[in-house]
């Protein structure tokens, strides 16, 4: 059973914050007690947000605006966020994008930008907020991945090729900040039903294709919120997805075969 106090008062920063399942997190933190810090690149989108967490948690919550991408920013916005919230008991490296695209098709400036946002960046807040843990003796770095860190699929190579990177990040961040009191989880969610997919599939045509596969980012926040300052090492959903991707491990060639042909929905 989830302890109900667990994050009551505690500092709970959320990137890409403004909206989608990032936006989510912070309402399910919120609901918690948790003071929570929530950034992005929309300032009036994540002033609301921070005004429905402050409804939710009963005290004071924090907007800043940030673009992860710049490190200098990065670093004079974490250095506020230590002044006025607190030290960072929670970091919730959400901040990302996605773009459907044949590998051959997907512009260098494309590529060069999905790097930035979902592995550079998150690497850098990564490196910053658990060297400030690291001193406390105690924390918790949430990276959100993908189930494309688990299993690529054609017209995602570049971000597959992201997530993979934050996977295999996490896996060893994890094992090195152990010893220091610091948990580390990776979320592998597949389709959520946010506005991620209005840049990623402009058309709409995967996620009605997918129906019954999307997730709900409500839920999803839900049990990302519930695994805060917990040893949880990750969460996967939906399970048929994490299933296939155990499998395909197991079974490399069928895998090509069916997530090139019968399960290639993009």
């Amino acid at each position: 059973m989830e302890r109900a106090n667990r994050l009551q008062g505690k500092v709970v920063l959320v990137t890409g914050a403004s909206g989608g399942l990032g936006e989510q997190i912070a309402y399910a933190a919120a609901k918690r007690g948790a003071k929570v810090v929530v950034t992005g690149r929309t300032p009036e989108k994540l002033e609301a947000v921070r005004g429905r967490c402050q409804e939710l948690a009963g005290g004071p919550c924090y907007a800043f605006p940030l673009d992860v991408t710049n490190h200098q920013q990065a670093a004079e916005v974490l250095s506020r966020i230590y002044s006025e919230a607190g030290p960072v008991d929670v970091l919730v490296n959400n901040a990302g994008f996605g773009l459907f695209a044949e590998a051959l098709d997907t512009e260098q400036t494309v590529v060069e930008e999905m790097f930035r946002t979902n592995v550079l960046a998150l690497i850098n807040l990564s490196r910053a907020v658990g060297r400030e843990m690291s001193k406390a003796g105690k924390g918790h770095i949430i990276n959100i991945a993908s189930q494309a860190a688990k299993t690529a699929t054609p017209k995602s190579a570049v971000y597959a090729a992201t997530k993979f990177a934050v996977l295999g990040y996490s896996n060893a961040l994890r094992l090195e900040l152990k010893k220091h009191g610091i948990q580390v989880t990776t979320v592998n969610p597949g389709p959520i039903k946010t506005n991620f997919f209005s840049k990623a599939d402009a058309d709409g045509s995967y996620l009605a294709r997918l129906k019954h596969w999307v997730l709900d980012p409500v839920q999803v926040a839900e049990r990302i919120a519930a695994s805060m300052l917990t040893s949880r090492r990750e969460i996967n959903l939906p399970w048929p997805m994490e299933l296939g991707a155990r499998l395909y491990v197991l079974f490399p060639r069928l895998g090509d075969y069916l997530v090139g042909t019968l399960f290639n929905w993009k």
